[in-house]
């Protein structure tokens, strides 16, 4: 109730101070005759004019919703206008006059020269509505554009995702096949390492940002799987800052690039490798690093889905503040580099 009681008098106050103005203007013309009225009378007069709009512009406000001049219906509402504006410049010219007979007290008296202004009123407010409206629908479309595209952009990350979670899955149980036959225990033991690394993706699930600390400890799991599977063929270091383990990263961002390494790093030759994890900070980007010491690189790089898939991940979340590189190692071998801009997970 206040609040309507606060609309009506602001609506009331708006005339008003358009009376005021005017009145304002008619008494500076008045001022070049001999005797002017006084300014009282000069505003009781212009009252009379613009506060009677008050019960009307909100029927002008009404039509103006009702009938907009869009494509298609241009017609249509250029006649439904004229109708009412006609209707309503009459009713105003009733109202002029029965409030300057209350006012000052005179005989009921139609001023059809007021026609003119009433008319271009009325079409200045709609207009006004009018501009308002398009606006209003413009700001819509751009939300619901907007809406859609967020949407859009996490249906495809979550298609990336789900790509990847059967892709390293796929992996994991062709390196199990391969052993149940030649050594059952170890075998055994990856079944039970995989129940861990799947129980961890479950649990993050859904989410497209998790903190470094779960994302290396998905890395810790898979790679405990590998390590079972080449036994005292692979090594494995950590070289973590701990003041970047609540940094924000990509979920199952960095386990394709220590698969990456494995397969095509340590897993193609006879002797003992070694790879190392990193992750630092430096000023506002944080960058994982894993470094192999394998065959290297031999020719062009040629993405799979795990290095493609990374790199499609990175694009949608961060666009071009991100990216993950692949390079031959001076000393032999391949490092791939992850380069997120830094947050702190919340």
């Amino acid at each position: 109730m206040r609040k309507r009681l606060a609309r009506s008098a602001a609506w009331l106050g708006a005339w008003a101070l358009a009376g005021l103005f005017f009145a304002t203007q008619n008494q500076v013309t008045y001022a070049q005759f001999a005797k002017p009225p006084p300014f009282a009378t000069t505003f009781a007069a212009a009252l009379c004019t613009w506060l009677t709009w008050a019960p009307l512009a909100p029927l002008v406000v009404a039509m103006a919703r009702r009938y907009p001049f869009a494509r298609g219906r241009f017609r249509r509402s250029l006649a439904m206008h004229a109708a009412a504006a006609a209707v309503l410049v009459c009713a105003k010219l009733c109202l002029d006059a029965a409030a300057r007979a209350i006012v000052f007290h005179r005989p009921l008296r139609l001023w059809p020269s007021d026609a003119h202004p009433a008319l271009l009123t009325y079409v200045v407010v709609a207009a006004i509505v009018h501009v308002l409206d398009l606006r209003r629908r413009a700001r819509e479309r751009e939300l619901r554009a907007s809406q859609l595209e967020s949407r859009l952009a996490q249906a495809r990350l979550d298609a990336l995702e789900h790509q990847l979670q059967p892709h390293f899955l796929f992996n994991t149980l062709h390196a199990i096949s391969a052993l149940v036959h030649k050594d059952a225990a170890r075998a055994d033991r990856m079944i039970s390492q995989l129940a861990d690394l799947l129980r961890l993706s479950l649990e993050t699930h859904g989410a497209q940002e998790v903190p470094l600390r779960e994302e290396l400890q998905f890395v810790e799991r898979y790679l405990d799987i590998e390590r079972t599977r080449f036994e005292d063929r692979l090594v494995v270091e950590y070289e973590i800052d701990s003041a970047v383990l609540t940094a924000r990263v990509p979920c199952l961002s960095v386990q394709p690039l220590v698969e990456n390494a494995v397969r095509h790093g340590i897993a193609p030759r006879a002797a003992p490798g070694r790879i190392v994890v990193r992750a630092g900070r430096s000023e506002n980007e944080l960058h994982v690093e894993i470094a192999d010491d394998g065959v290297g690189l031999c020719g062009p790089v040629r993405e799979g889905v795990g290095l493609g898939n990374s790199r499609a991940r990175l694009e949608h979340l961060y666009g071009a503040q991100a990216r993950v590189t692949l390079e031959s190692r001076p000393g032999g071998g391949a490092l791939a580099t992850l380069r997120v801009p830094y947050a702190e997970a919340t």
